[in-house]
């Protein structure tokens, strides 16, 4: 295993989506699990930090590093194996590329970021991400049966649901939100959760064993446009119990995502302000799509514009929407010079609609998307100057107590990171953040492991 050290090279790890920027001493590509325990063994031994990084879709800053050595997983790129209800595959797999070999085989792995076809199991596993399918499926963590990890200290470990977090292990105690969340150290009573969203802090995930159900033969996808926003609310209240229609997923767009999806999906009325995605497996499809028809008319919603699509050239339009808004974020990011400042909050089925109002009360550039059948949006505030830049945290900041006073979290499926960490505080409290530096520093006496993403030994 060589120990990469060309300034050439080094640059093209050193940011992640997020366009936060840091440095590196070296690079290292390990190939097996025991290189990565050798690694490990050796700056836990030197006190080097190393910050893991796979393909740096991370939003929070997490894979960027603050010095020392970047571990990269990319080299451990192998499915091991595929049953009738599971897979085991190495950390550095694209997520997107397994999940297609596994639906040509008639198998689905539900957990589907946005980012699927960039972003690799090991790092999803590590966040616990989520996406539009959370909504039915719940997220990664509900979907790995076990994991091979190594610890900081170069220990290798194999962790499922029956493994016991070892004894002298300081315990995270808190109580976690009621709601979507992917905030710090969940307070597991197993090793293998205690590991998953842990943000490549306590340990390197190098494979997993996850479960798969059956592939439904079909879905359809509906697209519907509203005049109002309190009448798109209604659908989203009306097809979230799942009792007249059966979505899959309910995803929201405003009207300033709307005209980022023009420029892709030109069928889009002047008339609407907001629009509704749902997908749903397919039981009847006629009488599940009147069903549909009929709840879209009892919500106002513009019938005549409304997008349906049950086959695969229809589903990948409507999915192109999907894609095009962030898409169309990144280009305005591009364009303004500034980075954006997006929120990750999600909350409680009550406190929708109040958060909802607090939104739409921004007054900077922004767009407002993502997975409302859980009360999860993305607010992506679009600075153009750097006084506008400050205004956006200033902005950011009041819509997280308004989260937090409704009973929400931090983060939803982003995990804390770096941009995130000095907030973290706020929604857990001090003695919690306390559980999770005790933790921290047993499994990790030298503070090797993800230095300043989620914790800061130094504050």
């Amino acid at each position: 295993m060589d120990i990469i050290r060309d300034p050439g090279i080094l640059a093209g790890y050193l940011s992640d989506a997020s366009n936060t920027h840091g440095t590196a001493d070296a690079l290292v590509r390990p190939r097996s699990t025991a290189e990565v325990s050798e690694v490990l063994r050796h700056c836990q031994a030197e006190g080097i930090p190393v910050t893991v990084t796979a393909q740096r879709t991370s939003t929070t800053g997490g894979p960027v590093p603050d010095g020392g050595w970047l571990l990269s997983m990319e080299a451990m790129d192998r499915v091991l194996e595929i049953g009738p209800d599971f897979a085991i595959a190495e950390g550095g797999v694209m997520l997107g590329a397994l999940q297609d070999q596994l639906e040509e085989q008639g198998r689905l792995y539900p957990p589907d970021p946005t980012s699927r076809q960039e972003c690799t199991l090991g790092g999803s596993i590590a966040c616990n991400a989520s996406g539009a399918r959370t909504f039915v499926y719940g997220p990664t963590r509900d979907w790995v049966d076990s994991v091979e990890a190594v610890l900081a200290d170069g220990t290798v470990v194999q962790a499922d649901r029956d493994t016991p977090i070892p004894a002298d292990w300081p315990r995270p105690t808190w109580v976690e939100p009621q709601v979507k969340t992917a905030v710090a150290y969940t307070p597991a009573d197993n090793l293998l959760d205690l590991l998953i969203g842990s943000e490549g802090t306590l340990a390197v995930i190098t494979s997993a064993r996850i479960r798969l159900t059956e592939r439904p033969d079909a879905v359809f996808s509906v697209l519907a446009f509203y005049s109002s926003i309190d009448e798109a609310l209604d659908l989203v209240e009306a097809a979230r119990p799942r009792t007249r229609v059966r979505p899959r997923c309910i995803e929201w767009y405003d009207r300033y995502s709307l005209d980022f999806v023009r420029a892709r999906v030109p069928d889009v009325p002047e008339a609407a302000v907001a629009a509704v995605w749902c997908e749903q497996e397919v039981e009847d499809l006629d009488a599940e799509m009147e069903a549909w028809f009929e709840l879209l008319e009892e919500t106002g919603a513009l019938v005549d514009d409304t997008l349906f699509a049950d086959d695969d050239k229809g589903l990948q339009k409507l999915r192109a929407v999907r894609h095009a808004v962030p898409a169309g974020v990144n280009e305005q990011v591009v364009a303004n010079g500034m980075p954006k400042v997006g929120t990750d909050f999600a909350v409680p089925d009550a406190g929708l609609r109040a958060m909802m109002a607090a939104y739409e009360a921004v007054t900077l550039p922004h767009v407002l998307f993502g997975h409302v059948g859980d009360n999860h949006l993305h607010l992506n505030l679009l600075p153009r100057t750097p006084s506008e830049l400050d205004e956006a945290w200033a902005v950011w900041r009041s819509l997280y107590e308004q989260a937090l006073s409704l009973g929400g979290t931090l983060s939803a499926e982003h995990g804390v990171g770096k941009l995130k960490r000095k907030y973290l505080e706020q929604m857990v409290g001090g003695p919690a953040l306390d559980s999770f530096k005790a933790l921290k520093l047993h499994v990790d006496p030298a503070w090797i492991l993800g230095r300043k993403t989620l914790l800061d030994p130094d504050v």
